[in-house]
């Protein structure tokens, strides 16, 4: 898995870069970052779309068709458009989602933002994800852009991970431990 993990990333960022670089240059980074977000919803959302981008019995013709004919009704932004059209042609549709989150992290660090991934066992309320922004923010330094996933393995408690570190205050793993612990005891 850290393998393809990372095969993707050196997949991903030159691409990415490469968008960054033309939105960039057209001042249109918040609406490429918004067209990007429709079709990472997407991709996230419908499970037979995200099994399309990665299957290799497709042809990238055939593929780039039919995310031409997606991206015409979704009405997506013409530069994003282009973009995963490109890379449709190019066959490289299965490294889209790792595209997308490298180009989210290049247009956060132009932004002076750190990304961080949070996980919990529910749905977060609004009022707790402003609230968890800003005890991140005052302990980084920086904005902090929250991407949530839910896990209802975890019980309850957060998993956040920002950069290298990672604080997890879940019940599963405070469970796991305290099993082990008594393990150890009898």
């Amino acid at each position: 898995m850290a393998a393809q993990d990372s095969v993707l990333t050196q997949i991903a960022r030159p691409y990415a870069s490469a968008l960054f670089d033309i939105a960039n240059s057209s001042n249109s980074i918040p609406q490429v970052e918004a067209g990007l977000s429709a079709i990472a919803s997407l991709a996230s959302d419908s499970q037979d779309f995200s099994r399309f981008l990665r299957s290799p019995v497709i042809s990238a013709d055939k593929k780039a068709a039919a995310v031409q004919t997606i991206l015409e009704k979704a009405k997506v932004d013409k530069t994003v458009a282009n973009f995963v059209n490109v890379v449709a042609r190019n066959g490289r549709l299965f490294a889209l989602p790792a595209i997308i989150s490298a180009f989210r992290e290049r247009a956060a660090e132009a932004r002076g933002e750190v990304t961080a991934d949070v996980t919990s066992a529910a749905p977060l309320t609004a009022d707790q994800v402003a609230t968890l922004a800003d005890t991140l923010k005052a302990k980084i330094g920086k904005s902090v852009t929250l991407n949530q996933h839910v896990d209802p393995s975890l019980i309850g408690g957060l998993v956040v991970k920002v950069g290298s570190q990672m604080i997890d205050s879940s019940l599963k793993t405070k469970l796991t431990a305290m099993k082990i612990a008594m393990k150890e005891v009898g």
